[in-house]
């Protein structure tokens, strides 16, 4: 008895199940009769191809560099008595930094001062000299010249003439000693204001006084110790203001930067590695004189005026070099681009919403943008997302369309994608109705 019911009840499962398959391929044939009818409408997203201007960039990873580093070492010893400032202060040029003691220089600059005094006394001393000897000479000089026309007369003798030529004679080297002793007062005079000049610009050095504008660093030395002249670091002073980014180029790239850079400075963007903080402007100030060979690429150098101070010497950050404009290109989202055996490709949706595949030459890549060099005509439409289900001539609908979007798609794909709704139609025009509402009971039963 329990078998009889098993095969009556299979027999009737079988029987229902071939009503059901005639009723879906009659309401197929008088839909059109297209195969594939169980495949609906793949979803895709879609993007419009536009016209836009594309900036030519160069990119990459930027070191930031002070733009100079200044050690400051004491140019005098002595002990540290006093430091004006605190550590990473702000200082501008010319401020007091640190003070070393200078007793000890004013003392030698007073024990200068009185040793030039004495050599200028000196100095009046052989002037006073000169003076009254060349008065003796001057007489003796008449006297010698009296006593040789008396000679000649005969009213004297030679001796006589003889000792009052040769007191003229060795009052004239006397005059000429004087001048010297002048001439050597002056010079050490002279000697005497150098070293004191030298002394007074070594008193200034106790004061030590910023070079430059900058961000100081941490301080090496406190004060009370003694510090040794051009060997002791007290600290270290970094411009930052302006700021340099190091960053580096593939050698290829080299002529078209030397190209665009005849028309002017090239802009230079700076941005943080997370882009949240840092976002600054500069412009390419310098092209290395050679190319790395270990790495294939060049060095260049940007300077920016850093007013934020935002760039920090020793940050790494991202780097867009800007070398011109491409005006009026035709721009895919990136994620259009597809890879095929025979090249590159994108689905584009026709008027009919099924997609064809259309082989494109792809240009320059910037950021979700990709320049179309052939291929595409502004206004097209082309899949950006759910390529992995198409085919050419795939029927789509958009996603986010909704039933609106998909009633559009009029054809057999909108009809059957509407489940068995669309295949029990034709079975009820057909006189099936009967037949499938009888079905249908006995499935609830």
């Amino acid at each position: 008895m329990f078998c009889l019911c098993l095969g009556a009840t299979a027999l009737f499962i079988v029987g229902c199940s071939k009503e059901g398959e005639n009723a879906a391929q009659k309401g197929g044939k008088k839909k059109g009769g297209k195969k594939g009818g169980d495949v609906g409408p793949a979803p895709v997203v879609v993007a419009k191809v536009v016209r836009k201007d594309i900036p030519i960039q160069v990119a990459a990873v930027g070191n930031v560099e002070p733009y100079s580093t200044i050690s400051v070492k004491p140019q005098v010893g002595g002990q540290l008595t006093q430091i004006f400032i605190q550590e990473g202060d702000y200082v501008k040029k010319g401020a007091k930094l640190a003070e070393i003691d200078p007793r000890p220089l004013q003392a030698q600059v007073a024990q200068a001062e009185a040793t030039l005094a004495k050599d200028n006394a000196q100095l009046q001393q052989v002037m006073a000299n000169l003076a009254r000897d060349s008065a003796n000479e001057k007489y003796a000089q008449e006297q010698a010249k009296r006593y040789a026309t008396l000679f000649e007369q005969g009213v004297v003798s030679k001796d006589d003439r003889e000792r009052f030529a040769s007191q003229a004679d060795a009052l004239s080297q006397l005059v000429l000693a004087d001048r010297a002793a002048i001439e050597s007062a002056k010079a050490q005079i002279q000697a005497d204001q150098a070293t004191l000049s030298n002394i007074r610009l070594q008193l200034s050095f106790t004061t030590i006084y910023a070079p430059i504008d900058g961000r100081t660093g941490n301080i090496t030395v406190k004060a009370g110790n003694i510090v040794n002249p051009n060997q002791t670091e007290l600290m270290t002073i970094a411009q930052v203001q302006p700021i340099y980014v190091t960053f580096g180029v593939p050698e290829a790239r080299l002529g078209e930067v030397q190209r665009y850079q005849t028309g002017g400075r090239l802009a230079v963007d700076a941005r943080s590695q997370d882009e949240t903080d840092v976002n600054e402007r500069g412009q390419l100030t310098f092209v290395d004189n050679n190319v790395d060979p270990t790495t294939g690429t060049i060095k260049l150098k940007s300077t920016f005026q850093n007013t934020s101070r935002k760039l920090w010497p020793g940050q790494f950050v991202s780097v867009n070099m800007r070398l011109t404009t491409q005006t009026n290109s035709l721009v895919v989202p990136t994620h259009a681009l597809q890879t095929g055996q025979d090249g590159t490709y994108v689905y584009v949706v026709k008027d009919d919403r099924t997609v064809e595949m259309r082989p494109i030459t792809p240009g320059l890549r910037v950021e979700d943008d990709l320049v179309i060099d052939k291929g595409l005509s502004a206004g097209e439409t082309v899949v950006t997302e759910g390529q992995l289900r198409l085919a050419p001539g795939s029927r789509v609908t958009f996603q986010g369309s909704g039933g609106e979007g998909q009633g559009a798609d009029a054809g057999p794909g909108a009809d059957k994608g509407k489940g068995g709704e669309a295949a029990a139609a034709p079975a009820e025009r057909n006189g099936g109705g009967r037949r499938g509402k009888k079905g249908g009971k006995k499935g609830d039963s």
